[in-house]
C-alpha cells in the first residue's frame, strides 16, 4: 500500500486518529481505508469504489448503511428532546417504549431493562450487578466470574477480563482477580478423535464443573457465554452443549448470562440466539442489532430474582449507585424503538430463514473442498472459513504469517470487506437485508480471494493440500 497523499483525509487520520485494533505503528505509513458513504449492503470509499460489506461493519449493520426510517426517528427526537437523563428516577418516553419493548420480547421472563452505551458497557454493568446481587443476598465471597476462552464480552477492564482472547489481555494488565476461563466449545479443534458433539460436550460441561470445584462454588457467582462465540471465531456449540452446561450452573447456583450483543435480532434466525440454543439465562445483554447501530445503545436485561435484590440494596444504600450520562439516551432509544418496530413490519425473522440456510448450504457447496480452507461453520446469517496449512492433520497457519490478513487485503481487492480473526478465520455477518443475488456477488469475491492466496502460499510452499 502506498503511503497516505499529503493532507488527504488519510494522510490525517495518520496523523491524527488512534485506532482501536490496529497496529498502530504501521498505521502511521500506510493510513486508513476510508469510508464515504453507505446503500444497502454496500459501502464505498474515498476513491469510489464499491464493497460488499460481508461483516455488516462489526456485526452491527443489520438493516444496511441507509434506512431513512431510522434517519427520520432520529431527526423527529432531536427536535423533540435531544437529550435528557435517567438518574434520580427521570425519564423519557423513547426509553419507557423500549424498555418495554425489549422485555416484552424477551427470550425468558425479564423483569426490568438498563441502558447503555455499547456491548461492553452492557457486559461491565452486569458484571457490577452480578457482585450487589450477591452482596444483597449476604454472599460476599460469591464473586468469581466465568468466561470461556476464545469468548469475547468487551474490553472494559472488567469485560476485558471475561474476555478469553489473549490479544486483549496482553501488556494491558488483565485480567483482574476473580475471572476464570474454562475450556472452548469448539468440536473441530478440541474434540478427540472419534469423539461424538454430544459426547465432546458433556466432557466440556465436566471440565466446567471441575473448574468450579477446583475455585469452591461458593466464591463463583456466574457464567457468560455468547450462544455463538463471535469474535473468537464464529463457534457453533456441539450439540447438547448449553443443556449440560446449564444443568452444571444450576447445581452450584451459578448464574448465566447471555451476551446477545452479537447474536440477538435474527442473527442466528430466531429473536434471540438464547432460543436457538435453549438457554435460560438469568441476566440478558444486548447491543449492535439494537439499534441496527445508527446510534450506539445496549441494555441489560435482568430477571426478577436479579431485580428484586438490587430495589433492596439500593433501598438499603440510598441508592443504585450505578449508570452512565448517556443512559437510555432519548434519541439512540428513539432510533432503537423504530428499529425493533422495522423488524416486526417486515418479518425480517422469515427472510433470515430464507437467505441464512442459503447462506450455509452456498458457503458449504463453494468451500468445504477448498485446498485453504479447514472447516466451514455457522448458522442463519452468521458464519465462518477458517484457513488451514494442513487440511488432513486441521494445522493452523504461523500467526506471523498473518494470512488472515493477507485474506482480508485481498478480499477488499476483489470488492468485498470481510474480517479476519483468530486461526486465520474469515467471518460472515452480513445485513440482514442481505439477497440471494447479493450473497452469490459476496461469495464470488471470496472464492477469487481464496483462490489467490491459494495461488500464492503454493509458490511460498506455506500449505500443504491433503
Amino acid at each position: 500500500m502506498t503511503p497516505p497523499r499529503a493532507n488527504s483525509a488519510a494522510a490525517r487520520d495518520a496523523a491524527y486518529a488512534l485506532h482501536p485494533y490496529t497496529d498502530l505503528r504501521t498505521h502511521i505509513e500506510t493510513g486508513p481505508m476510508v469510508i464515504s458513504r453507505g446503500q444497502g449492503v454496500r459501502v464505498w470509499d474515498d476513491a469510489g469504489k464499491e464493497y460488499i460489506d460481508a461483516i455488516a461493519g462489526l456485526w452491527c449493520a443489520s438493516l444496511g448503511f441507509s434506512n431513512e426510517r431510522l434517519v427520520a426517528a432520529a431527526a423527529k427526537q432531536m427536535r423533540t428532546l435531544p437529550f435528557y437523563h435517567s438518574f434520580a428516577a427521570k425519564s423519557h418516553e423513547p426509553m419507557i417504549d423500549l424498555a418495554e419493548m425489549l422485555i416484552a420480547r424477551a427470550p425468558v421472563p425479564m423483569s426490568r431493562a438498563f441502558f447503555a452505551n455499547s456491548g461492553s458497557e452492557a457486559n461491565d454493568t452486569a458484571i457490577k450487578m452480578v457482585w450487589y446481587f450477591n452482596n444483597a443476598l449476604g454472599r460476599p465471597k460469591k464473586k468469581k466470574i466465568i468466561g470461556r476462552i476464545k469468548g469475547y464480552h468487551g474490553i472494559t477492564v472488567a469485560s476485558g477480563s471475561l474476555t478469553g482472547l489473549a490479544a486483549n489481555h496482553r501488556s494491558f494488565d488483565i485480567p483482574l482477580p476473580g475471572f476464570v476461563h474454562t475450556m472452548t466449545p469448539h468440536h473441530y479443534h478440541n474434540a478427540e478423535a472419534g469423539e461424538s458433539e454430544e459426547a465432546f460436550a458433556t466432557r466440556c460441561a465436566e471440565e466446567l464443573e471441575k473448574l468450579i470445584l477446583a475455585e469452591d462454588p461458593e466464591t463463583v457467582a456466574a457464567m457468560w457465554a455468547e450462544p455463538v462465540m463471535g469474535a473468537g471465531g464464529v463457534i457453533v456449540p456441539p450439540r447438547t452443549y448449553f443443556e449440560k452446561i446449564q444443568a452444571v450452573l444450576k447445581k452450584y447456583d451459578v448464574l448465566l448470562v447471555a451476551d446477545e450483543v452479537i447474536c440477538g435480532f435474527w442473527r442466528t434466525a430466531n429473536y434471540w440466539g438464547t432460543q436457538t440454543f435453549g438457554m435460560q439465562p438469568d441476566i440478558l445483554t444486548c447491543a449492535k442489532a439494537l439499534s441496527a447501530s445508527f446510534l450506539p445503545i445496549s441494555a441489560v436485561l435482568v430477571s426478577d430474582r436479579i431485580f428484586q435484590a438490587l430495589a433492596d440494596e439500593s433501598h438499603a444504600i440510598g441508592t443504585f449507585g450505578h449508570g452512565y450520562t448517556y443512559s437510555g439516551h432519548p434519541v439512540p432509544a428513539a432510533v432503537a424503538v423504530e428499529t425493533l418496530k422495522i423488524y416486526d413490519e417486515t418479518d425480517i425473522g422469515s427472510h433470515v430463514r430464507t437467505v441464512g440456510p442459503y447462506l450455509q448450504a452456498a458457503l458449504r457447496r463453494r468451500f468445504s473442498g477448498h485446498e485453504l480452507v479447514g472447516e466451514v461453520r455457522g448458522i442463519g446469517l452468521i458464519a465462518a472459513l477458517e484457513l488451514v496449512a494442513d487440511k488432513a492433520t486441521r494445522t493452523n497457519f504461523d500467526p506471523g504469517l498473518k494470512i488472515g490478513a493477507r485474506a482480508a487485503k485481498l478480499l477488499e481487492a476483489n470488492g468485498v470487506i470481510g474480517r479476519a480473526m483468530v486461526n486465520d478465520t474469515l467471518a460472515f455477518s452480513p445485513p440482514l437485508i442481505i439477497t440471494e443475488a447479493e450473497i452469490d456477488e459476496m461469495l464470488d469475491g471470496y472464492a477469487r480471494a481464496l483462490d489467490e492466496l491459494a495461488a500464492q502460499l503454493r509458490r511460498e510452499k506455506l500449505a500443504v493440500v491433503r
